[in-house]
């Protein structure tokens, strides 16, 4: 019990620490409502998924330095550059209607494929996973499970709640003003986020 507590609560602190992933979220639900929103919801919740998996089973790929984890990580630096150049680009042209936005023409499915992409493309996320798993590698396959299926469920549900917030109209008045001010921010500090990673692979 008390490694699982341990566990639950570093997960959870990961969870709090905003990042792409509720960048992401965050604008499908404040242009589109929750509901759309919870496609890019399910779509990081099954990337997390991916890593969990991989990671409680060793896939070797987790390991930093390998060549598949560098291509990860290039990749995923790419698609930094990418969401953040969106943000940036539709900052203060989102209405704060649920259906209102630009992410309505995306959609529910395309909301589900841009979260699996931002989850899938974060190496935070295999690095975070890969180190949870070190502490229960001595664990049985159903313990792992229990873990696995704590952690899919806790990412799916915090992000929904994230949703549900912030596609709330009495929310979405109240924070009108600052949502070009959190975009233009938000898209900065992903696109720094990418030439950190990239800084790093260069020269670390």
């Amino acid at each position: 019990m008390q490694q699982f507590l341990i566990i639950a609560a570093a997960h959870f602190l990961a969870l709090l620490s905003p990042g792409p992933d509720f960048f992401l979220i965050a604008r499908a639900a404040a242009s589109a409502g929750w509901r759309v929103a919870s496609g890019a919801c399910l779509g990081v919740a099954l990337a997390n998924g991916v890593f969990i998996a991989a990671a409680f089973a060793g896939v070797s790929f987790l390991q930093a330095g390998s060549a598949l984890f560098i291509t990860l990580q290039l990749v995923g630096c790419a698609y930094l550059l990418y969401i953040g150049q969106l943000f940036l680009r539709h900052a203060g042209h989102s209405r704060l209607e649920p259906g209102q936005g630009p992410a309505t023409a995306t959609g529910w499915l395309g909301n589900l494929g841009m979260g699996f992409a931002s989850g899938i493309l974060n190496p935070k996320n295999a690095l975070f996973y890969a180190s949870l798993a070190s502490m229960v590698a001595g664990s049985a396959a159903l313990v792992k499970l229990a873990y696995g299926s704590w952690m899919f469920s806790a990412v799916l549900l915090w992000d929904l709640l994230v949703a549900m917030a912030i596609g709330n109209h009495r929310v979405l008045r109240r924070f009108g003003l600052a949502l070009p001010w959190l975009e233009r921010a938000s898209g900065i500090l992903l696109m720094l986020l990418a030439a950190g990673v990239l800084m790093h692979l260069l020269w670390g």
